[in-house]
């Protein structure tokens, strides 16, 4: 049989006996690898599922891609095979021995059906063709190619199912319990905004777990820069907002959870800030016909009755309370409590408003007393001016209506005619001169 010229120079024995043998190992490498993609659990979970979108393409081209790497590996294993026959036939190969095996080590000895051109291809390097040759070298690099860009793709599926349809599965369960919780308040779909956006969260999570499921890699990303197989990590965006949309929407649950905890001690520190408020705006009215009666020439503000609204707002907290309609509740009771204080705190005003002319009168009452006590520990009690201008206006504070304008004046004159007999003599050429005598 005539015998191919082989490409290069004719290898020798132990040349043959280290190709074969490092041929055989890339055979075993290979070998283990197709087998360990063909169990790996995310190839499994691929053939199984309904894909879509760009998952159910690239799995399209990769079923194509494992399907020729199983059938260049058949023809690598059968090419190596018949060299391995060719150096059975004798111990010490012949000339003719060593240029087969040479054609067969080196050459392009492998032949390779291909798919149909017309078809897409399977092959990532271009248009399949109906026969490829191939040197064994060649083979290795083109399995090592297909099985990459294969892996790649299985890889990244099964990273994205492994960390997201868990993670969803936790947050619907979280969602469930927040939903069983919020309808035990009362908070419900049309009847409160936590409501609406759990029933929104709840079609986010359903249509999100949908597409992981059946579109992995929608949700993966590749690390820039990254050559290995399944070089990257799910992103979770989605997942993200809606996590961080349940979390708020517990919050408020919380809190209509605390107010029906301590929905009667706020209503009753209510009761007792607006009922403070009453009693203060009737000492207030009160006051306001004592000023009106005891005090001449002055204005007095109106007092204004209760307001009713806040009384009928507390009735309706009441009724929320019983009716454990706590939803209802919270907003009411916050808007409540500060309208309540602000109410007292008007009330207190206008009672400082009203008794201002009392205060008056009383500032002046005490300035007058106080004077006098002054006088009478400078030994200058009796003296007649001093006297008649403390009893006009004694008489004046002390007598009802009192106009406090004139009474404040007679104060000041009795003032002033205490500052001059407290007054130190000043001596004068001639003798001391009595100053209040020479007034």
């Amino acid at each position: 049989m005539s015998v191919t010229e082989p490409p290069g120079p004719v290898m020798d024995r132990d040349e043959v006996d280290r190709a074969l043998a490092r041929l055989d190992a890339e055979h075993e490498a290979i070998e283990t690898s197709l087998l360990a993609l063909q169990d790996h659990a995310g190839r499994r979970l691929l053939e199984g599922a309904a894909l879509t979108g760009v998952t159910q393409e690239r799995w399209t081209a990769t079923e194509r891609r494992i399907t020729l790497l199983w059938t260049y590996f058949d023809a690598y294993a059968g090419a190596l095979r018949a060299a391995h026959d060719v150096r059975a036939r004798r111990r010490w190969p012949s000339r003719d021995d060593l240029a087969e095996l040479t054609e067969m080590l080196r050459g392009e000895s492998v032949t390779v059906a291909g798919g149909s051109e017309s078809g897409p291809s399977p092959s990532v390097t271009g248009p399949a063709r109906l026969t490829e040759r191939f040197t064994l070298e060649e083979l290795v690099a083109r399995m090592n190619d297909l099985y990459a860009h294969s892996l790649d793709m299985v890889v990244a599926a099964d990273a994205v199912w492994s960390a997201l349809p868990a993670r969803i599965d936790l947050l619907a369960a979280e969602l469930a319990r927040t939903r069983q919780l919020a309808h035990s308040v009362g908070v419900r779909p049309g009847e409160h905004p936590a409501g609406d956006d759990l029933e929104r969260i709840t079609r986010a999570l359903t249509a999100l777990r949908e597409q992981v499921i059946s579109d992995p890699l929608a949700f993966w990303q590749r690390a820039e820069g990254s050559s290995a197989p399944g070089g990257g990590r799910a992103h979770t965006d989605r997942y993200d907002r809606e996590a961080r949309a349940l979390e708020e929407v517990r919050r408020e649950i919380d809190a209509v959870l605390t107010v029906r905890q301590d929905a009667e001690a706020r209503l009753g520190r209510l009761r007792d800030v607006l009922s403070r408020a009453d009693r203060t705006l009737a000492e207030a009215r009160s006051a306001r016909g004592e000023v009106l009666a005891k005090i001449a020439a002055s204005e007095v503000p109106a007092v204004s009755g209760p307001p009713t609204a806040l009384q009928e707002q507390l009735a309706m907290a009441s009724d929320y309370r019983r009716n454990a309609q706590w939803h209802r509740l919270s907003p009411l009771l916050e808007s409540l409590e500060e309208k309540a204080e602000d109410e007292l705190l008007r009330a207190r005003e206008s009672l400082t408003a009203v008794t201002a002319p009392l205060a008056v009168r009383a500032e002046l009452r005490g300035r007058l007393d106080a004077y006098k006590a002054k006088v009478a520990r400078h030994g200058h009690a009796e003296d007649p001016l001093l006297v008649e201008r403390y009893d006009a206006a004694r008489r004046m504070l002390w007598s009802a209506p009192c106009d406090l304008r004139v009474a404040e004046q007679a104060v000041l004159r009795y003032q002033q005619a205490a500052a001059e007999v407290l007054a130190p003599r000043v001596p004068q050429q001639g003798g001391t001169a009595d100053r209040r005598g020479e007034a």
